[in-house]
């Protein structure tokens, strides 16, 4: 028996009728054809399916689809906008914080809820904090410089918003 939901995927209102068992994993995959999120181990162990429920980072195959009715989602192909790489998107390439490219997606996902929730970060804190991301192909420490990279051109997006949104608060209207 089939169950409606309804969602919002990248900014995107979705309306799907699905299997009660379908992971969200599955649902972005396979229905949405979201192919970014990726099926790694399939135990919430290698973070490899890690997508953005609500503003948090979450494990997209130990959670059913049905759990995320009402939710907004974002997944790695929702990061970009207007062809323009995130922040953490830009400091993975720049700093070459992947190798095979499979484990890449769910790091920049973890990376980008991490610097959302504590945007002064050490080496360490992003080995501590990533520690639910298995990369099988590096030593962690291009990813690591990536994160930090991207942890300060993502602090200096939020800056440059903000200055420009005081400036037209305080800009004289025109007639």
């Amino acid at each position: 028996m089939a169950i409606s939901i309804s969602l919002t995927v990248n900014g995107a209102p979705i309306s799907a009728s699905i299997d009660p068992g379908t992971l969200l994993v599955q649902f972005l995959r396979d229905q949405l054809r979201l192919t970014g999120t990726h099926i790694g181990c399939d135990t919430a162990q290698c973070g490899a399916c890690t997508v953005h429920l609500n503003g948090r980072a979450i494990k997209s195959c130990n959670i059913l689809a049905v759990q995320a009715d009402g939710a907004k989602i974002t997944t790695i192909e929702g990061l970009a906008k207007d062809g323009t790489l995130h922040p953490m998107q830009a400091a993975f390439k720049h700093c070459h914080g992947l190798q095979c490219g499979f484990c890449t997606p769910g790091m920049v996902m973890s990376a980008v809820s991490l610097v959302q929730r504590q945007p002064d970060l050490t080496g360490d804190d992003v080995r501590a904090q990533l520690d639910g991301n298995l990369c099988r192909c590096t030593g962690y420490h291009n990813i690591v410089k990536a994160v930090l990279e991207g942890a300060e051109s993502m602090k200096s997006a939020a800056a440059n918003a903000a200055d420009n949104a005081t400036a037209q608060a305080t800009a004289p209207a025109t007639a």
